[in-house]
């Protein structure tokens, strides 16, 4: 079954962190990726741009609105997503954990919902 790893961070606090430090973090992403990679579990995945790039949309009454950034009040943000394709929700939830963010704020497991292709 396929689970989206969903990456929670917040970035004011990667900014206090020295270089040697983020290069860590990032050393050990890598080192999760090239295992996922070769598993055959990693299906894909990305990071997303800084926040600050962000629009929301809702729709109320019928009309759309449109606002900057994503929830206001809110200091984690979603970072980026993995793709997995695991043989049980404890595999996904134990790939998370190893997440370096998983630490220092949040990764979310869920369930992907596989949906048959469309007829052509």
């Amino acid at each position: 079954m396929k689970y989206m790893l969903l990456i929670y961070n917040n970035p004011a606090t990667y900014q206090g962190w020295s270089e040697a430090e983020r290069d860590e973090l990032f050393g050990e992403v890598d080192v999760i990726m090239k295992e996922l990679t070769a598993s055959g579990e990693l299906v894909g995945g990305e990071a997303l741009a800084d926040a600050s790039s962000t629009k929301t949309v809702r729709v109320r009454d019928g009309v759309p609105e449109t606002t900057d950034g994503p929830y206001a009040e809110a200091k984690e943000q979603l970072a980026g997503y993995l793709m997995v394709d695991c043989a049980s929700p404890e595999r996904a939830a134990e790939i998370a954990a190893r997440w370096p963010d998983a630490r220092y704020f949040a990764m979310e497991v869920r369930p992907v919902i596989e949906t048959a292709p469309p007829e052509a």
